[in-house]
Order: C-alpha cells, then structure tokens, then sequence
C-alpha cells in the first residue's frame, strides 16, 4: 500500500481565550496584518479593520498584555517643531541669554585654542559690523564664526539651535526697532576685545570678553523686558 504524502506542519494560532469576546474578531485581523509587515499608526490600521480607534486601542492593549505585541513607544515630542516652535513656546528672551552666558564663554575659549588662522581672520573681519549690513545679521555671524572654530561640532550644533530659538519673532526683542548706532559701535568694541583676545592664543581673556560681552547684552534684555526694573 502506497504511503501518504508527508502533512505540512501546522502552526498553533494562540488561543482567543484571553480577550473578551468582542475584541476577538479584531485580534485576529491584528494577528493577520502583524504576520505580513510592521502595524502603521491607529488611524491606518483602524481604517484597514473598519473598526473604531477606541476598539482597536483596547484590542492593541490586551495583545500587550498578554505579550503578543510588543509594547508601545513612548511618543516623544521633536525639539524644535517648524521654526522652534516647540521650543519657542516653552522659553523667553531671559532663558536665552541665560544659556548664551552659559555656553559661549566656553566656546570662545575653545576657539582661542583651536581657530585656524583662516577662521581668526574671518572672526576678526566680523567683529566690526560693516557699512550697510544688517545689525543683528552682523552680530549673528560673528557669534556663529565663533562657536564653529571652537572645533566642538556637538557644541557649534548647540549653539545653532539656540540662536535659531532666539530669531523666532516671539523672542527676540522689539524685532522692528531700528539700532542703536551707539549701541552698535559699544557691541562692536565688545567684539573686537573678543576677536582679539582669540587672535592672541589667550584663552582666559576671550572667555573673559564674551562674559563681559554677554552680560551687557543681559542688561539690555532686562531693560527692554522690564525698563523700571533696569532703573533701580
């Protein structure tokens, strides 16, 4: 007598005794699109099901309780949305310059240590702001000249978020009020001593000069957030 063929394996489905009975049907289509590709958002896999999304989240729940599926990733919210947007909302124009006065002593004197002689001329170049060129533009780029000659990407990446924080129009202080020359030519002095300082090698004096340097700009933020507060 001829031999049967040999059955093909079977493999046990796990049970549907754990879940209630009407999320049965869901763990099965669940189980179904599991077995084919990675499951997509809620919305998606609740539209393929025809299903409602408070269903299919219970179905979802008790599958990871019973440790069919893995748990669910934590959403994280991203550090900076369209513009900072996240960031800009949760921050203002005193927490900036906290940071600032935090960091960039720091990179300064990195810089003095680390600066190619390309890169000192360049800062040297920007610490005067030039005939015709946007104020906060000038200041800008001589900041940013700064922290990516201190030879630190992670911390020159750090800095180019913050300042971006700092542009957004929510933050920066009254955006449309022209310069103040006087002021210009005082930031301008206050660069240079900085520029300098990197030029020579000096380490403890840049740090020094953007100290000084940041805590003039701090003033000038606490005295356009509160002018009364400033005058005592």
């Amino acid at each position: 007598m001829a031999s049967s063929p040999p059955r093909s394996p079977v493999t046990a489905l796990p049970t549907l005794a754990p879940y209630p009975h009407d999320l049965q049907e869901i763990v099965v289509a669940i189980r179904t699109i599991a077995a084919r590709q990675k499951l997509g958002s809620e919305r998606a896999v609740a539209d393929a099901l025809n299903v409602k999304r408070h269903q299919l989240r219970r179905a979802l729940a008790a599958m990871r309780a019973n440790g069919e599926l893995a748990p669910a990733e934590a959403k994280r919210k991203p550090l900076v949305g369209p513009n900072g947007e996240n960031l800009v909302r949760a921050t203002n124009p005193l927490e900036v310059i906290e940071m600032r006065i935090a960091i960039e002593p720091f990179l300064a004197r990195l810089a003095a240590l680390r600066a190619s002689p390309f890169e000192m001329a360049a800062i040297n170049d920007a610490a005067t702001t030039a005939a015709g060129v946007d104020s906060g533009a000038a200041d800008l780029k001589f900041h940013k000249l700064i922290a990516a000659s201190s030879g630190n990407k992670l911390a020159a990446s750090l800095y180019d978020l913050l300042r971006r924080v700092a542009s957004d129009a929510r933050v920066r202080l009254n955006a449309n009020r022209p310069a103040c020359p006087k002021r210009t030519q005082q930031r301008d002095a206050e660069h240079r001593a900085i520029a300098q300082a990197i030029l020579a090698r000096d380490s403890d004096a840049a740090e020094q000069a953007m100290r000084l340097h940041l805590a003039a700009v701090q003033r000038l933020v606490i005295e356009r957030l509160n002018p009364l507060a400033a005058a005592v």
